[in-house]
């Protein structure tokens, strides 16, 4: 049903079944479609809380029909990311299609979620199917064991999935370094089993520069 053209173009199958896209991603499409627009960031009243006191908002769009769709988003990276039951967890701005069975909601995340100006709460995608998660270039998979923790820049962070476990600590960024630093940095420490994606390029957050 997803499959990639290129690195920077999701191209969707459907036969009378519905995707979730961001809004305003899809770039082509043949055969019959519909579009609707939904409230994204999260169903049902939880949902709607939350998007309230965080003022996360993100504006997603129900496609349905037969033919093919094809998404894209400023040329970023497309990543297909399979779930089996589990659960993703994914900021909200680097998620791009996830398959219609597929639930979504948000979740406490603490000081990560506040510096990156996401509010406290970050988008999770559960369930069976496939979804479509985007990277400021190539995004690197990195594994998580219980031997092995990873410590990971907040601004380079975009999703993770698996048996772990987050938490913050104070560290040195680059920019501590290159003396554009404003005081302590704090970074994400993953522990427990599972995988991480992150991006080569940073976004500007408060958490890399507290």
């Amino acid at each position: 049903m997803f499959r990639l053209q290129g690195s920077k173009v999701l191209a969707v199958d459907m036969t009378g079944d519905a995707v979730k896209a961001k809004n305003g991603s899809m770039v082509a499409y043949d055969g019959q479609m519909t579009f609707k627009k939904l409230t994204g960031g999260g169903e049902g009243i939880r949902g709607m809380v939350t998007r309230r006191l965080t003022g996360e908002q993100m504006t997603v769009m129900e496609v349905k029909g037969q033919g093919t769709c094809w998404f894209a988003d400023r040329a970023s990276e497309i990543n297909l990311v399979s779930l089996q039951g589990d659960k993703l967890y994914v900021e909200s701005s680097n998620l791009l299609v996830t398959e219609a069975g597929l639930r979504t909601g948000t979740t406490f995340t603490g000081l990560r979620g506040a510096s990156q100006g996401n509010g406290l709460f970050t988008t999770t995608v559960e369930g069976h199917g496939q979804a479509a998660i985007m990277s400021d270039g190539p995004a690197l998979v990195l594994r998580v064991s219980t031997q092995y923790p990873l410590i990971v820049d907040p601004g380079a962070y975009i999703a993770h999935q698996g048996n772990l476990r987050q938490s913050f600590q104070s560290g040195v960024t680059f920019r501590t370094f290159l003396g554009e630093g404003g005081g302590e940095a704090f970074q994400i420490r993953f522990e427990g089993d599972g995988l991480v994606y992150v991006q080569p390029s940073e976004r500007n957050t408060i958490a890399g520069d507290l």
